[in-house]
């Protein structure tokens, strides 16, 4: 078999409606990779999902585990591969999206990273609205998260120069992650074609906990520029009760 040219980690906990649609999207990318399925001791079908498709993977294992960022970091390290990404598992990759992500990196070797567009969609599936996707430009990350994270894949070098995901860290993972590899190597190599899908339901963090999320990304932010923009406090209304509208837009018609 050729060598795996990325190691995608996959944490999931009670996502088994999701699971399959999201491992069976790795498995259709056509490339060598090495796919570990981080499950923190689920109690729906997940498991026997991951049963199903366990010829097909490097690794799984689940167990109660120390959060969402732990999960992803042991899943990265088990791997050798000089790409990596995660890929929550309500999440999807679109056709050759790996791919895409890593001929733009592959152009831009000074670049840690390479992002591309997402779709948000449905839990049945349908698209809901475009992600706002943006070429990547600092001052503008410190008003709002313009990467889509299932649209992502790091250089293995990078990612471990930074030490992965700061697991002290529930929501605003990945957007820590974006300043820690630009502080430490500049911008991120963006492509403006669709790579993944980004599915809203009324489970996801975004809708179930928009309060920490607003506040912890509020934290990443002020640590990474010295300050937390206006942006932030005048939107702060908005944005917290969005968890409401979400949560009903997603029940409404997510079906």
């Amino acid at each position: 078999m050729p060598d795996p040219i990325i190691t995608v980690a996959v944490p999931s906990l009670n996502q088994g409606r999701f699971l399959d649609k999201a491992l069976r999207s790795i498995s259709e990318q056509g490339l060598p990779a090495e796919v570990f399925v981080l499950d923190g001791g689920s109690t729906d079908q997940s498991v026997d999902v991951i049963r199903r498709w366990e010829n097909r993977l490097s690794g799984w294992r689940s167990r109660p585990d120390r959060g969402q960022a732990a999960a992803i970091n042991e899943g990265i390290a088990r791997g050798r591969a000089p790409y990596v990404c995660w890929l929550n598992a309500d999440d999807y990759y679109l056709t050759r999206g790996i791919e895409t992500l890593i001929r733009a990196l592959e152009r831009a070797p000074e670049a840690p990273a390479a992002y591309g567009c997402c779709w948000t969609v449905t839990s049945s599936g349908r698209r809901a609205f475009r992600y706002p996707t943006l070429r990547f430009r600092p001052w503008v990350l410190a008003n709002f998260c313009f990467i889509c994270q299932p649209g992502t894949v790091i250089r293995r070098t990078a990612w471990e120069s930074v030490g992965g995901l700061n697991e002290d860290l529930h929501v605003a993972l990945d957007y820590d992650l974006w300043w820690r590899l630009y502080g430490a190597f500049g911008a991120l190599e963006y492509t403006p074609e669709f790579v993944a899908a980004a599915v809203m339901h009324s489970e996801t963090k975004t809708a179930t906990k928009r309060r920490e999320h607003y506040l912890e990304a509020m934290a990443v932010v002020r640590q990474h520029t010295g300050r937390t923009p206006l942006k932030w406090y005048l939107a702060w209304p908005f944005m917290v009760n969005a968890r409401e509208w979400i949560r009903a837009w997603a029940d409404k018609f997510g079906a």
